[in-house]
């Protein structure tokens, strides 16, 4: 993230107006952009050449070449460490990243084997995007990441299997819609372990408290309760993003398998479902992510006794800390 190259001044968080959550939407369309994905190195680095030429008065005001280096490293670099996010775990690559693995547990017809396969490797890809872009505050150890991904997929496993050995029993209902919550099982699974995932991930943030800063970028203090909102609106925000990606296109998928699709070919059908998945993720994502800021403020009297009352480097007394929620 571009707030992690240093600098006196403070660098506008956004060009559009974080404030509301259309603006919020269009910035998470930005640092979502999958053509980030092109970014080189050269690139990167004149990026960061001009945001610290900003940010240390050599220029004095934003222009589209400085929107666009922002652009750049919020969507390569993370915002605590200032280190480039391997390309598969960025927020520009998410789409893509999950696109396989969404198609692959949304597939009908899934037997015992295959459920455990791709929920095992849905959590997997989930657990590396948490590592990489978790808030930096207190990072978890290797013992403390095995531990956390086998809760995560035990989870997710227990609920798709259990689920898939319900739904068939519920003779009360219509055979349509035992269909429709069979191709639901999925989106239960992915729900229940994505909060799951994310609690356990980041349990070390909730226990020890997470860093916060004044406005000018400055460290003020740890704190616990702020650790408490990154966390429970990160997890809030896996729910709000997994609900339209693994509800509409199974929806629509047995709608079209009785029309459209009615008589096509396994390799149509899956073309079709990857086609759906696809779409819905690129038009979602952004309004999920926008949902909760990333980069946030809140008033010190809402957190720990302990940060009220600090001055910042001009002395004025500190009403506002912010915090990484992490993604």
């Amino acid at each position: 993230m571009a707030s992690s190259v240093p600098g006196p001044i403070a660098l506008p968080e956004s060009k559009f107006d974080l404030s509301t959550y259309w603006g919020r939407v269009r910035h998470c369309a930005e640092i979502s952009d999958p053509t980030m994905l092109l970014t080189t190195s050269s690139s990167l680095d004149s990026a960061k050449k001009l945001i610290s030429d900003y940010r240390n008065g050599i220029l004095s005001k934003m222009t589209p070449e400085l929107w666009h280096a922002k652009k750049v490293l919020d969507s390569t670099v993370h915002p605590d460490t200032g280190e480039t996010v391997l390309l598969p775990f960025r927020m520009s690559c998410c789409v893509l990243s999950n696109l396989v693995v969404t198609a692959g547990m949304l597939t009908p017809g899934l037997g015992t084997a295959g459920t455990l396969f791709w929920q095992v490797a849905n959590q997997s890809l989930n657990v590396a995007i948490n590592t990489a872009n978790a808030n930096k505050s207190h990072p978890l150890s290797t013992t403390q990441l095995i531990q956390n991904y086998t809760i995560a997929v035990t989870a997710s496993c227990s609920v798709a299997l259990g689920l898939n050995s319900i739904v068939p029993r519920l003779k009360s209902l219509s055979q349509n819609t035992r269909l429709v919550l069979g191709r639901l099982v999925p989106f239960a699974a992915v729900v229940t372990a994505g909060i799951v995932n994310v609690f356990a991930m980041r349990s070390e943030e909730i226990r020890k408290g997470i860093t916060v800063f004044d406005k000018n970028g400055d460290e003020v203090g740890t704190s616990k309760t702020a650790a408490k909102y990154a966390v429970g609106e990160t997890a809030a925000s896996r729910v709000i993003n997994a609900t339209p990606i693994m509800v509409i296109p199974p929806l629509i998928l047995v709608r079209l398998q009785k029309g459209f699709l009615k008589g096509k070919g396994t390799g149509i059908q899956t073309l079709t479902n990857l086609g759906l998945i696809l779409t819905t993720s690129l038009v979602a994502l952004p309004f999920a992510l926008a949902v909760f800021p990333q980069y946030q403020g809140i008033s010190v009297h809402k957190l720990e006794s302990t940060l009220a009352g600090k001055k910042d480097k001009d002395g004025n007394e500190i009403e506002t800390v912010f915090f990484n929620r992490g993604i």
